[in-house]
């Protein structure tokens, strides 16, 4: 039987082209190539940035078949391979010359008077006011009252989702290595009448983040999960928890996280 791989991508024209001619050549390389997840689809493939991979995982719910990226967007921190090394990653995957790395998603449980919901994110899970007034979270972490949070809202992060949204909030890069969850507070008011932490905690992965919303101007939070913005009505609590699903991303044999930090950021 022949080995099938398939390929998700973006429509930008660069995406698009290079999409055409990695399918070429897997086919020269006597690989089936698809568009959908098929049963027996041993890898996918995202062709586009960071913001096509998310996308891709969402598309396919969290598959556990290893995946890998070609980048064609900017910064393209999950992206293994440029669009120019398409031989050479097929050299590599033929000859078993990689490694895996695994990855656990977040998992949100949104409970509102009428419903419950759950949400996956790779990077992050963000909890935010819908208009621009400032968000009054009461926070709990197992089970515990840490306090009563006021600000533009709070950021909880996987450590592979540390560089992305979290970065750019102030909070820390955590090694993927590492089993934590990390929260992070987005403009907290620190006052006399209001008293928030104004650092990112950082939590061990068993934790469970319990959110309560104090509504006091309207009833609906926005909740971002890897940069999609969904709006709940009279939510009553939110619980944030490291998910069971575990990611596996295909990368080169001598991957190391913190030179692709240096790569990327520094």
């Amino acid at each position: 039987m022949k080995r099938v791989i398939t390929i998700n991508s973006n429509n930008l024209e660069k995406s698009l082209e290079t999409k055409e001619l990695l399918t070429k050549k897997l086919m020269e390389n006597n690989f089936l190539v698809s568009s959908k997840l098929e049963e027996n689809t041993e890898l996918i493939i995202s062709i586009g940035g960071d913001g096509s991979f998310l996308k891709t995982i969402q598309d396919f719910k969290f598959p556990s078949v290893p995946m890998v990226v070609i980048n064609t967007g900017h910064l393209g921190f999950f992206a293994e391979f440029d669009p120019e090394e398409i031989d050479k990653f097929i050299d590599l995957y033929k000859n078993n010359d990689f490694i895996i790395q695994e990855v656990y998603p977040l998992k949100g449980s949104i409970c509102t008077k009428d419903s419950s919901k759950d949400i996956y994110a790779v990077n992050e899970i963000v909890i935010k006011s819908v208009c621009s007034r400032t968000l009054h979270l009461d926070l709990r972490v197992n089970e515990n009252k840490i306090q009563n949070f006021s600000g533009d809202g709070m950021l909880i992060s996987t450590p592979i989702g540390s560089t992305a949204y979290n970065y750019s909030a102030g909070g820390s890069i955590i090694d993927p290595s590492l089993d934590t969850l990390q929260l992070t507070p987005l403009a907290p008011m620190n006052t006399i009448a209001y008293r928030s932490f104004t650092s990112s905690i950082v939590l061990s992965a068993k934790s469970t983040i319990n959110i309560v919303p104090e509504y006091r101007f309207e009833n609906s939070i926005l909740v971002v999960v890897d940069g999609n913005e969904y709006r709940f009505n009279d939510i009553t609590d939110i619980n944030i928890v490291r998910a069971d699903l575990k990611l596996k991303l295909l990368r080169r044999s001598d991957f190391e996280f913190w030179k692709r930090v240096s790569e990327k950021f520094l």
